[in-house]
């Protein structure tokens, strides 16, 4: 394959797809215009860190040195508890305990976009009210899993943990793992009726 143009193969890199990227572009600053101010600009590579286990507790020591080198490697931010960190198997005290940890060791460095999602919505809020209070910048939220809610559902399962805090919130649309696939209309209604959710 061609060498890379700002990340797209040589052969996406003609006339149309600058025309795409820069449609693109002005789609997103747009919405951006509609979304509320904040100080924690999201950007670049966000990863999502793997929660390190050790004799069947979580190896804490290790996940601060992940923590440190990921940062150190040039993460622009950083996901604890998202589906690579095995949040749907994780006890609540270590869900939030993994959460703690990454914000105490990032020290303000980069921000932290917490993994809060459940398939049980007062779980949810529960894991994103103590994600803002342990001091994460956003939280990243699942769609509900296993149940298979309908868009109504969805609809109320995120505007009612939105509702609960007021950091960011970043819907995490992953049929292929939860079985629900939010549709781009209910995404919508959200964005316009819940101003902190962002993505």
């Amino acid at each position: 394959m061609s060498r890379p143009v700002h990340g797209a193969p040589r052969a996406l890199a003609g006339p149309g797809f600058r025309v795409y990227c820069a449609a693109a572009q002005r789609k997103a600053d747009k919405v951006s215009k509609l979304l509320p101010e904040s100080s924690v600009k999201f950007r670049g590579s966000n990863p999502a860190l793997i929660t390190p286990f050790k004799n069947g507790k979580v190896d804490e020591k290790s996940f601060r040195k992940l923590v440190n080198w990921q940062i150190g490697e040039g993460s622009h931010g950083l996901v604890p508890v998202g589906t690579t960190g095995e949040s749907p198997t994780l006890s609540p005290e270590e869900h939030m305990r993994v959460i703690e940890i990454c914000i105490e060791e990032t020290k303000g460095r980069v921000p932290v976009i917490a993994g809060t999602g459940s398939n049980s919505t007062a779980e949810a809020i529960d894991y994103t009210r103590h994600a803002k209070k342990a001091g994460a910048d956003a939280a990243l939220v699942v769609v509900p899993y296993y149940n298979k809610p309908t868009q109504d559902g969805l609809y109320a399962h995120f505007k009612a943990i939105a509702e609960a805090v007021d950091i960011p919130i970043i819907v995490y649309n992953v049929p292929g793992r939860t079985v629900a696939n939010i549709s781009v209309e209910t995404l919508a209604r959200l964005a316009h009726d819940c101003r902190n959710i962002i993505g």
